[in-house]
Formats: structure tokens, C-alpha cells, sequence
């Protein structure tokens, strides 16, 4: 379609562009109303997935005596476990910086359980039901708790190939990882739909208050809940009067009581590219160019890393919004087949150097 691939020339590359090229998911049957991308945001946030998913919560305790959730999807709902074997490959589900598990995230994780994927989805603390059990959130692009949540797939998985994907601004969180960890971080490929790069200057410019009040009063609405353990450490009253997403960042990680940070220090620590020259692992970028959360291309795209990095992969198409994507049919987004079917190519491509170099399958 009108979908381009930017990335630097290699081998990798090569058979990406292939593969997607000869991939359904990016040769027409489009809705013809894809120029409105604010309609197709409500419809990803608000539209719940069909069939209804079926959910497994497991608690997971950290060094700091915190708690993440991860919840593993076994099925739609009113059918028999869908879950693949022993060896069948991991999918971490990685949702927006404000816990929303959307309507498009449980899909494209009911379409990777039809393919024989195992999709778990990754709950921060004090997310999406987790209880917080410490006065401590996790900032935007901390990769300490993901990385203990990373660990333990591995541990309980130790054959299977363990993949990501990251819907939105939580792909600050994966991206920061990916850098941070390097040639370590126990991922074979990772995927980001509609990516914040720029973690400031998101926070700075704001969004149009179509996303950004329902979702500052969905993160006072989980704030207010723990009003009582986290008044130890920040300001409530001005936290739950936050009047924009930035407002509320600062006030929650910057303007703490026992350790007070200035917000220039505070992005140093947490920008999501801050050692993207780092990252050792395939990374496949989806972005709309009328995307109206992450702002402009010319200044939301880091194009020169795509340029430059042979892990990093950006498909740009001009229509599709924010995490919307639509199209006609089941499956309703097709940026979910396009990156179940860049996985596949991912796979392919392992297993083919493998055989020609000879090398052992990793244990």
C-alpha cells in the first residue's frame, strides 16, 4: 500500500521488506474514513475486542517487596484454552504509561493466542488492579520492574523465544529497556505501536484534550485509591489537581518529599532513547504520520536512529492515527497482523543463519 520501510541496508532488512510486502495485512481493504484519526482513537480506547477475552492474574514480588501483575490470556471467553506448547513463543503485552489495557491490545493478543503464541500483558505498579504495596510508581522509562518481569519468563519459559510489544506511550518504557539492557535483555524481536520517542517533549507539548483528560482522570481515579500510602511521599492535593499529564508527572516524581528532583534531571534518567545506540535486539516501529498524540513527524521521528541503526525498523504510513490502524473485517487493526507477521519473519530469518553459519539453537 502506501506504507514505507526505513531503516539501514542489511540482510535483516531485506527479507523484512519481503516478507511485509507479501503480507496481506498491508494491501488494501482499508476503511474509507481513516482521515479522521480522533474517531479512530476513541474507537481503539472504548471498542471492547471480540470475542471476550479470558484472563489468568499471577502477582509477581520484586527485590523492594513490590508487585506487578501479568496476565496471561488462555482464551476467549466460552472456549476451551487456546494456550500453545512448551516451547511456543512468549508475547509480553506492554500497555500505555497509564495502565489502560485498550480494547486493541487484548485483540492483538487474541490473535496472536490463534497463531500459537503465548500472550501475557505486563501491569505496572498500582495498574490495571495491581495493589501497591510500597509508595513507589514506576516512572516513564524505568525498566526496573520490566526487567524483573523479563527474568521470570525466561525462567518459566527457558525454550520458548520470548517477544514484545508496546502500545503507545508505553513503549517508552520498552524502548528504554531494550537500550538499557543491550546484547542482555533475553528478547529475540520487539514491536512498538504508535511509539512516543520523545519522552519531554511529549510531556511539554500536551495532547488534544480528547486523550489527554479522560486519560488524567484515569490516572487520578487509580491515584486516588492509594491517597492514604503514597501522602508519605508526594503532595495528594496537588497531585489529584493536576491540571495536565505533565502537571501530574512532576508532581508525582519530581516534587517528592523525602528525594526532590528538577524535571531536566528527571528526563535524563528516563528519556526512551537515552542508550538507544545500545540496543542489540530487532525493533519494529509502527507510526501513522497523522498521528495527533505523538505530535508532527518532522519533530516526533527520530528518523536519523532508523538511518543509522540496524535494529531499528520504522513502517510510516500517512493514515492509520493513533494505535488505530483500521480496516475492514476481522481483526478490525491491521498493524496486529503486521506485527505477528513481522515476527514470523523475524523467526525465519534466525532459523535460516542458523543453519548457514552452523550455530546451535540457544538453550
Amino acid at each position: 500500500g502506501q506504507c514505507r520501510l526505513l531503516c539501514k541496508p542489511s540482510a535483516l532488512a531485506q527479507h523484512l521488506a519481503r516478507s511485509l510486502g507479501r503480507s496481506a495485512a498491508l494491501r488494501g481493504r482499508r476503511w474509507t474514513w481513516p482521515c479522521w484519526p480522533q474517531l479512530q482513537m476513541l474507537r481503539q480506547l472504548l471498542q471492547p475486542p471480540e470475542p471476550e477475552p479470558v484472563m489468568a492474574r499471577e502477582l509477581l514480588q520484586l527485590p523492594d517487596a513490590g508487585l506487578v501483575a501479568l496476565d496471561w490470556l488462555v482464551g476467549p471467553c466460552g472456549a476451551a484454552s487456546a494456550w500453545g506448547g512448551i516451547s511456543s513463543p512468549v508475547l509480553l503485552l506492554i500497555p500505555n504509561a497509564a495502565g489502560k489495557v485498550t480494547g486493541g491490545l487484548l485483540q492483538l493478543g487474541l490473535r496472536a493466542l490463534e497463531r500459537g503464541f503465548i500472550p501475557v500483558i505486563f501491569n505496572r505498579r498500582g495498574h490495571n488492579g495491581c495493589p501497591l504495596t510500597t509508595p513507589r510508581l514506576q516512572p516513564f522509562g524505568d525498566p526496573g520492574d520490566l526487567r524483573e518481569a523479563v527474568t521470570y519468563l525466561r525462567c518459566r519459559h527457558p525454550s520458548a523465544s520470548l517477544l514484545a510489544v508496546s502500545e503507545g506511550s508505553g513503549s517508552g518504557l520498552l524502548l528504554a529497556y531494550l537500550g538499557e539492557s543491550g546484547s542482555s535483555s533475553r528478547l529475540a524481536a520487539a514491536a512498538c505501536l504508535s511509539p512516543i520517542f520523545r519522552g519531554r517533549d511529549w510531556f511539554e507539548a500536551g495532547m488534544p484534550w480528547l486523550y489527554e483528560w479522560p486519560l488524567l482522570l484515569h490516572l487520578k481515579q487509580g491515584l486516588s485509591r492509594y491517597a492514604g500510602a503514597l501522602a508519605e511521599v508526594v503532595d495528594m492535593d496537588r497531585l489529584l489537581g493536576s491540571r495536565s499529564l505533565r502537571e501530574l508527572e512532576e508532581t508525582l516524581f519530581c516534587r517528592t518529599r523525602s528525594r526532590p528532583t528538577s524535571w531536566e534531571s528527571y528526563w535524563e534518567r528516563n528519556e526512551p532513547l537515552r542508550d538507544a545506540d545500545e540496543a542489540a535486539v530487532p525493533v519494529l516501529c509502527l507510526c501513522s504520520a497523522d498521528d495527533p498524540v505523538r505530535g508532527p513527524p518532522a519533530q516526533s521521528l527520530p528518523r536519523e536512529l532508523f538511518r543509522s541503526s540496524p535494529y531499528f525498523f520504522l513502517l510510516l504510513t500517512p493514515l492509520g492515527g493513533h494505535c488505530g490502524f483500521p480496516r475492514r473485517g476481522p481483526g478490525r487493526c491491521w498493524a496486529h497482523e503486521a506485527v505477528l507477521e513481522y515476527f514470523r519473519a523475524m523467526a525465519e530469518f534466525l532459523r535460516t543463519e542458523e543453519r548457514r553459519k552452523g550455530l546451535p539453537r540457544p538453550r
